[in-house]
């Protein structure tokens, strides 16, 4: 596994998932999001109880094909069709190089999750995806998403969230700053990050993401995990 260094020297360009984030895009998740593996430890779990043989998980977003990977490996017994979508070519070209060495039958494809028809599924995972989406567009994915499960089915959605108070949200960053200080990463690299996601990453407080799921047709929403400004919902469709 490559090591971050993405951002230790200045960029001038907004943040892209291109050939020099996806050499080094698990390190980069390992060491700039809280609990990842827990959390990813915690989702295939909770997968685990709603998924039957035979059925299928649309990873959304699915970068370096990680989570479906671990999802096929550990739930290997159901025989489950994992399919992963992502816009960026070089996200895809070292996922399906992972896929080839440990022969799995994942399908990936490349397009816009915007314009993507999207397979029946029993199970959809969003990480860390809807958040690089418009705001004006977001609705209209989630409706796609939510008529695209089937009956009884889940959205499982990941994303950094804001707090409802300017002066908490701003104490929050700071702690997640430090988090990453602790995680190697210097001043310098973390301000290039921050103004290079400016307007690209755009967060909502987890209750307007709870609202936004609600309108589209989920009929319950819950938190399964937090870390300050992380947090991972799953929706239900009655």
């Amino acid at each position: 596994m490559q090591k971050d260094k993405v951002f230790s020297e200045k960029i001038e360009k907004q943040f892209q998932f291109d050939e020099s984030v996806a050499s080094v895009f698990d390190d980069m998740l390992n060491r700039s999001v809280p609990f990842y593996k827990e959390n990813i430890d915690l989702i295939v779990k909770v997968i685990d109880k709603f998924i039957e043989n035979g059925e299928s998980i649309l990873d959304l977003g699915c970068s370096t094909a990680s989570i479906l990977l671990q999802i096929e490996r550990e739930l290997k017994e159901k025989n489950i069709n994992l399919i992963g979508i992502d816009n960026s070519k070089p996200m895809l070209e070292y996922a399906q190089k992972k896929i080839q060495a440990l022969n799995s039958d994942i399908s990936l494809h490349f397009g816009d999750i915007l314009n993507f028809k999207f397979p029946q599924s029993k199970i959809i995972i969003m990480n860390y995806t809807l958040q690089f989406i418009r705001p004006i567009e977001r609705e209209q994915l989630l409706q796609s998403i939510f008529n695209s499960i089937s009956e009884n089915g889940v959205l499982i959605l990941t994303e950094k969230v804001l707090s409802s108070d300017s002066k908490f949200n701003k104490d929050l960053i700071d702690i997640y700053y430090d988090y990453k200080k602790q995680n190697g990463y210097s001043d310098y690299e973390i301000s290039q990050k921050r103004e290079a996601l400016e307007n690209v990453l755009i967060p909502y407080t987890e209750p307007e993401n709870i609202k936004l799921l609600k309108s589209v047709g989920f009929r319950e929403v819950e938190s399964i995990f937090k870390w300050a400004n992380f947090t991972t919902l799953i929706a239900f469709k009655s």
